[in-house]
């Protein structure tokens, strides 16, 4: 059976997601990050990123990790790429070229949106109210503003990344862009990214990870 390791509030959330639209059986294995608690290292601590169990599984230290028949693998949208190949149906790349498509946007919402994505969602709601710096919230809006038009624009056609229907390129895009809710201004400049998103978030399997996540302590 495919084992999930982390956490709902992690990036783990995006390999529950598409097990629960692929409906694929797994074991969820809580696994906390470890800058969450107070001493990571206690003797009482639970499971968590410097674990030795779990850096046996992942040296890097980090969630999620899966373990699919034996095979291991790290990189939540690279696992959600995988996984989709082998179950195959409609989510998966039907074509080469389709393929192509699924991995050039995961690795555009990694590098051009979810640094920025992060920095407001710290910045305006993540961090305690004396932590938090507008000013890196702002900035991040600034250059979020581009790459949101750019996806506003492949949008325009289908309502999808890829063809004309929901696949995994548009779960792992839209697990990314999640992370800059906290600037509805953006969403408001991009009215076919808010339109994706909303049906991206009302999907009977988004909402039963996000329901379990809200189960979880902040």
């Amino acid at each position: 059976m495919l084992k999930i390791y982390g956490v709902y509030r992690s990036r783990a959330s995006r390999n529950i997601w598409l097990a629960n639209e692929l409906g694929v059986p797994f074991e969820h294995i809580p696994v906390m990050q470890a800058y969450r608690l107070p001493d990571a290292e206690a003797a009482d601590a639970p499971c968590n990123t410097r674990s030795p169990a779990f850096l046996k599984i992942n040296p890097n230290g980090q969630i999620p990790t899966i373990v699919d028949d034996g095979f291991v693998m790290h990189e939540s949208l690279a696992i959600n790429l995988y996984l989709a190949r082998k179950q195959g149906g409609p989510l998966a790349p039907a074509s080469v070229a389709e393929e192509g498509l699924a991995a050039q946007w995961s690795l555009w919402a990694a590098t051009a949106v979810e640094s920025h994505a992060l920095d407001i969602l710290f910045h305006r709601i993540g961090k305690p109210p004396a932590e938090r710096d507008p000013a890196i919230a702002n900035a991040a809006v600034a250059a979020l503003r581009a790459p949101f038009a750019v996806l506003d624009a492949a949008l325009s056609c289908t309502g999808h990344l890829i063809d004309d229907r929901f696949t995994v390129a548009d779960l792992n895009v839209a697990e990314v862009i999640r992370y800059a809710m906290a600037a509805p201004e953006l969403f408001e400049a991009v009215p076919q990214v808010k339109k994706w998103l909303a049906a991206c978030h009302a999907r009977p399997a988004f909402k039963a990870m996000m329901a379990k996540r809200e189960l979880e302590p902040a």
